[in-house]
Order: structure tokens, then sequence, then C-alpha cells
């Protein structure tokens, strides 16, 4: 275990213990040992604003109490000292009759290596599951009561049963085709009426959700994975939480949430964050509008919702022995706090890695939110890492456009070059696809030697690599809504006539294909050249394009050949990396080149050479 964790079961027999007044305190429990000892407890119950806390316990203070306009909540404000000693204590909480009550608090003792954390990084490939549609892996959490909504595999949009439990089931199939980190969509509590399958509607903060699991599986899971050396990103939404979400109904204050309750929906205008001529009615009616109607926009410049959030990361981070944050539209929340709750996760974790979602194809306006950028209008962000969607459009687009002169290569050629706009571009995350958008296979008008091309791309090029679970199998779908694209994974179920894990019902061309995909995942696992080498690519001619990954010791050559015929390249021109190279084995043929002065490339192909001396 890397640490005694808090259980909810521990922490509803706390609250029934008091039989008061006092129903929720959040976060629920507290570490010894963090940069900033300042720690703000969220308590509600029933008219509790005239009750005094008192705390009588060393290296503890109690610093101020905020009564709000709402009497159901207080804001505690502590001091928790260096030297203070893990522990229960109690919090005595009084009247001015003198009636009492009494609430037991856990403080523990935070990793000895816990700041010393990494995160994820060009090392790792990321397989990203979407926790529902992937692996039922504990069917008795399917239909629970105090859930609203249940099962139905036959409806696109409602929950089909994936969990945690699934995913813990499948970490040896995802370490043998060479994955290295694992992100899942959201798996905090989604309890609304219809279609939160998804996770980006979070009711409780501190919560799994039950047909997930539980915060004790989700903790069990990195563990696992920490067995086998991969990692744990979790996905976090600061824009906004679930319109059933507990706090709705009574909420601490009036401007808890924006636009409440009209749910004015927000312009989706994001550049206003940049626009050096933005009015303010438009940078409001973007930053404070809602996603859409069931999803209410968190209020992050009142100051008590952004300590909400930021303690919520940094307790998710030390409970669950993360590696990583993908942060949700990033653009929507109001960008000050965002740069506050990067530096205080990063004070607390400086190794940590934090990958934002910024859904543009404009890499200017991507690189305006990366740590290190110089923006025009002073903006400082620290956000070290994006999801670098310039470049998967131009990947998409480039190979599935008809050839004339090579323009679809060059289009990825060209969006490379635009690196120069990003503080460090080496950090950026890179993928065929996501939760969002059609699988790639799809992208590339289901041409699997157009798939093989981009994938091999993907997984050589700069930045570090994410794969959506399926994309191994050539997952396809008729329709084009969310629901579609996020399919079931074959064999998750029990009955599948298709089984991924078994090989029973795959095609042929899925076995290759997958097949395909593990030679270079484990093949890149220990290339440091792939990790951290310098990129240097040459302008495509004749339908193909050529880059290096090199450094001081090694060199690997890399050839897209888009051509409907075999492609013969001279490498008379690549000579600045090539020279002190006299063969080559050819990575996914297991070919040896013994002459590397002209190089024969199959058809619709890309071919990965690593240049021997």
């Amino acid at each position: 275990m890397k640490r005694q964790f808090i259980t909810l079961l521990a922490l509803m027999l706390s609250v029934i213990a008091l039989a008061g007044k006092i129903d929720r305190v959040e976060p629920p429990n507290w570490w010894v040992g963090f940069e900033n000892p300042k720690l703000q407890l969220m308590i509600h119950g029933d008219e509790i604003s005239d009750l005094m806390p008192e705390i009588d316990y060393p290296g503890i203070d109690v610093e101020s109490v905020v009564r709000v306009e709402n009497p159901n909540y207080l804001f505690v404000n502590l001091e928790i000292h260096k030297d203070a000693v893990p522990g229960e204590f109690e919090i005595l909480f009084s009247n001015k009759d003198g009636e009492t009550e009494r609430y037991v608090y856990e403080l523990n003792q935070r990793e000895r290596q816990s700041a010393a954390r990494g995160g994820f990084d060009n090392s790792d490939v990321i397989y990203l599951i979407t926790p529902d549609r992937f692996v039922n892996g504990d069917p008795s959490n399917d239909e629970l009561p105090s859930m609203k909504e249940g099962i139905d595999r036959s409806d696109r949009d409602g929950r089909h049963g994936g969990d945690i439990r699934g995913i813990i089931n499948s970490l040896d199939y995802l370490e043998e085709l060479g994955f290295t980190a694992v992100w899942l969509n959201p798996v905090l509590e989604n309890n609304m009426t219809r279609t939160s399958y998804h996770g980006y509607s979070t009711t409780d903060f501190y919560r799994v959700d039950p047909r997930y699991g539980s915060n004790k599986e989700y903790f069990e899971l990195n563990e696992e994975l920490d067995k086998r050396g991969m990692k744990l990103i979790m996905d976090m939404i600061f824009n906004h939480c679930g319109s059933e979400h507990w706090w709705m109904d009574d909420m601490p204050m009036d401007d808890w949430i924006n636009h409440y309750p009209e749910h004015k929906i927000t312009s989706h205008r994001r550049t206003v964050n940049q626009d050096p001529h933005a009015s303010e009615a438009d940078i409001k009616g973007m930053v404070d509008g809602w996603f859409v109607p069931s999803m209410p926009d968190l209020n992050q410049q009142n100051p008590f919702m952004a300590t909400y959030l930021i303690q919520n990361s940094i307790w998710w981070i030390e409970y669950a022995g993360l590696e990583g944050i993908r942060q949700d539209t990033w653009p929507y929340p109001d960008k000050e706090m965002m740069t506050d709750w990067t530096a205080a996760v990063l004070r607390e974790y400086p190794g940590f890695n934090i990958v934002g979602e910024e859904w543009s194809n404009n890499p200017a306006i991507v690189s305006y939110w990366q740590k290190g950028q110089k923006n025009a209008d002073g903006y400082e962000c620290y956000l070290p890492s994006l999801m670098d969607f310039p470049l998967q459009g131009a990947v998409s687009s480039g190979l599935a456009a008809e050839e004339s002169w090579g323009e679809g290569l060059i289009e990825i050629y060209e969006s490379l070059a635009n690196d120069f706009l990003y503080p460090d571009a080496d950090n950026l995350v890179v993928f065929p696809d996501n939760h969002d958008m059609s699988r790639f296979f799809m992208q590339v008008g289901r041409d699997v030697d157009l798939q093989k091309m981009g994938v091999a791309f993907f997984l050589t090029t700069r930045g570090i690599p994410q794969i959506y679970y399926g994309t191994e199998l050539l997952l396809t779908h008729e329709g084009d809504q969310h629901g579609d694209i996020r399919a079931d994974y074959p064999g998750g179920w029990s009955g599948d006539a298709v089984n991924a894990f078994t090989g029973e019902g795959l095609t042929q061309q899925q076995v290759d294909f997958r097949e395909y995909m593990r030679k270079i995942q484990n093949w890149r696992k220990t290339k440091e050249v792939i990790h951290t080498g310098q990129l240097t690519h040459f302008a495509p001619e004749n339908g193909t394009y050529t880059y290096f990954r090199h450094n001081d010791d090694e060199a690997v050559m890399v050839v897209l050949n888009k051509n409907e015929e075999e492609a013969a390249i001279s490498t008379i021109r690549f000579q600045e990396i090539i020279e002190p190279y006299n063969s080559g084995n050819e990575v996914i043929s297991g070919r040896v080149l013994n002459n590397l002065s002209n190089i024969n490339i199959p058809a619709k192909s890309a071919i990965i050479v690593e240049l021997m001396k």
C-alpha cells in the first residue's frame, strides 16, 4: 500500500456518530507536509452558520471562520504546521447556547516521495479509455438504488456497464500491447437522470461513481498500474459540474454558479482569451456561459470556489497517487484562476504533468496557454502540456487528401514547422483521435494502410502519443454521434461475439493491425532517441516524407510513402543526419538495410529504420 487511505464508509460513520447538524465536510481528509500549510474546509449542514468551530490539536490552528449568505455553510480556514502529528482530531462545534457537537477529521502523513513524483512524459504511450464502454468487470454495480440511471446497452447514449474492475482486469493486456499510461474519461459521480455515462457532469467531486466502483478501487487501479510500471492520468473538469450536483439545491452563495438560474449558454468564442480587440461583453459571454443546459458553469472568480477546486485536485493526486491530469475545456474557466491552479499543483508536485484541452487547429491559439509562453497581453500560465489538435488535424486531412504534388504530406510537414510558436513542443500530447471525434480509421476512409502510416507517425514524431481505446482493433461506427464513436470494446461483456482479449471473432486485418501497433509500441519503450531526440525533417518530395529522430548516440529514420506504388528514394539530401551510418534495421518488417544510399519503401506504408554505424 502506498499509504493509508480513508474510505467513504469511514467518512459516513463519523458523520453518523455525530447525529447532529453537520452532514458534509470537504475535503474529507488532508495531509501533513504540503508546501502550502493552508486548508479551507467547506462545511455543510442545516442552519450551522451560528456554530463556532474549535480545534485543540498540536500543530493545527483555526485561522478564521467565514459565514456566507447561506446559513447552511461554514468555511473554516486552518493552518497545518510542519510539525503537526498525523492522526484523527476532533473539531468541536458550539453555539451561543453552549450546545456542542463533534466531528472527527483525519490528518494523514504525506508520502515521503510524494513531492518528487514524476508525471507522464515522452517515454509514455497513453491509452485513453471511456470507462463505461470498455469492460464490465463487476456486473453487481450495474444497477444501484441510489443511482438515477441504470444500464441499457441497446441505448447509444445510455450506460453500458463498464467499470474500474474491468480496467484492472485488462491491465496485463494493455501492458503487453506496449501502453505505459492510462487516461480515463472522468470517473467521479455523475448521478444524472440521463446521458451521463461520459463522466463530464460531476455531481460529487470527492466520490467515484459507484457504477464504476469506489474510491478504494480507483486507488487499487493505480496500485496495479504501478506494479507494471504504468501511470494513471485523471480527467478533471473545472469549468462546470452536473445540474444534479448536491450543491445545486443549496448553493453557498448567489455567485457560486454563473448565470443561475437562467443558464445562459456560452458563445464558444474561445479566441476572446487571446484577442487583443475582444470586448468585455464577449469575454464574459464565452467564459461565464454554460457549456450545455445540464452543465452549470462554475464561477472560478469566487475565491471559495477557486480554493475548492485547487484543493480537490491536490486531494486526488495525493489520495490516488496520480501521475498526471488532463484538464477538460481549458479555455472556458476563468484564466487567472487556471494560472493559480497550475501554480498551486506544481508547487506541491514540481515534476508533475498536466495537459489541457484547447480544441483549435490554430497553433497560435494553443500555444498561448503553455508554460513559458511570452504573450503579448502579458498573460502567464503554468500549464506544461496541451493536446496537439493542430497536428491531429493536419495528419488526418493530409493522409486522407487526394494527392496532387504531395500537398497532403506537406500539410503535416508545415504543421510541425509551426513548432516555433510553442515554448515546449516536445511536451505536447499527440493523437490520431479521441472520445470527441470520429475514429481515425473513419477519418482516413477505412484505409488500413493510411491508418498504419498515421499511427506510425504519431508513435515516432515529437511529443507524447495518446491512443483511443479500440484504435488497435480498427473500430468503426455507422453514426457520427458521441455514443456511436464510444462503442463497446469487443469482449468487454460476457457473451460478446467478438472478443479482443481471446481473439475470438477478430478479423485477420484486426489481428495484423494490432500486432503492427504492439511491435512499434514495445520497441518505442526503450528508445531514448524517440523519447527525447531531436526531430529533423525534410520537405516531402514525390509523395514521400522523411524525418529523423536523433541524438549524439543514435538516429532513427522514418519515411512515409503515400504513393500507390513502391517508392525508391536517394538519401543524398539526408547526409547531414545519415552520414555516420552505413546500415539499418527496419523495425516493422525486420529487414536489414545494408546499403543506405537508396532505400525502397513499399506502397502506402511507413518504414522505421534504426540506423547502424
